[in-house]
């Protein structure tokens, strides 16, 4: 499986899945360009891990309004034309109804902007250069809470997770025609910082996986990369589930 033709913005790629993702894609032959919120020394050492096919480091406050699409433009004026788009970047904070009305108000404004608005005008950019190129790729990571939803208090994560399926199925469908192929992965928990560590949370959270443990960042990267190469166009507008039959559809 070979990448060379691929490349390659990562939203979110300083750590967890989007660095998985950017590494292991790095390895088939891709040029990767990192994306980063704060934490710019975690994004200089993937980048030195990768090595010469990290092409550009940027990094671009995502909960911003009209951040998604400086993001896209910040890439392209750097590294010329880029062919493919992994909306990996995402927030989860407690939305809990019962809660404070401001806290609620915050939570829910925060993830919308990070978890959707950022992934759908950084798409929208996208396709605008996919179209006339008539060539693009693009994969959304989603969740398993977009088909099952959360718990009570992440209400605000399972509708933002939603939505980005919802939006990777619409442009799919409607971009096929200029040659744009659009993917969605709906993960489970995957075993990076953001999973839980008390024991009264991840014990309910592995004994209700029948495969018996989290996923692991580079299962993501593989599935992206393999996605991305090409093999098997048909199968845009797919969803691929990755949660240890957690949750089967």
């Amino acid at each position: 499986m070979k990448l060379d033709h691929i490349t390659l913005l990562v939203t979110g790629a300083s750590r967890g899945a989007g660095a998985a993702i950017a590494k292991q894609c790095a390895k088939y032959g891709a040029k990767i360009i990192v994306h980063y919120n704060g934490n710019k020394q975690a994004a200089d050492a993937v980048c030195a891990e990768i090595g010469g096919n990290a092409i550009a480091c940027i990094q671009e406050d995502l909960s911003q309004a009209g951040a998604g699409t400086r993001l896209w433009e910040k890439a392209v004026a750097q590294v010329g034309p880029i062919n493919a788009l992994v909306n990996n970047a995402g927030i989860d904070l407690v939305s809990d109804p019962f809660g404070e009305e401001i806290e609620w108000a915050d939570a829910w404004s925060k993830i919308m902007a990070v978890n959707l608005q950022a992934p759908a005008d950084i798409s929208r950019a996208a396709l605008r250069d996919y179209k006339a190129a008539g060539e693009g790729r693009i994969v959304n990571l989603c969740s398993r809470a977009s088909h099952r939803g959360d718990s009570i208090d992440h209400a605000a994560y399972a509708a933002s997770k939603g939505g980005l399926l919802a939006l990777s199925k619409t442009l799919a469908r409607g971009a096929a025609k200029d040659g744009v192929l659009v993917y969605a992965l709906a993960p489970g928990w995957i075993n990076t910082e953001m999973a839980p560590t008390d024991p009264a949370i991840l014990e309910p959270a592995i004994a209700e996986i029948p495969y018996g443990k989290f996923a692991e960042p580079s299962e993501i990267g593989a599935m992206v990369a393999f996605l991305l190469s090409d093999l098997c166009p048909s199968a845009t507008a797919a969803t691929i589930d990755i949660n240890g039959a957690s949750h089967v559809r």
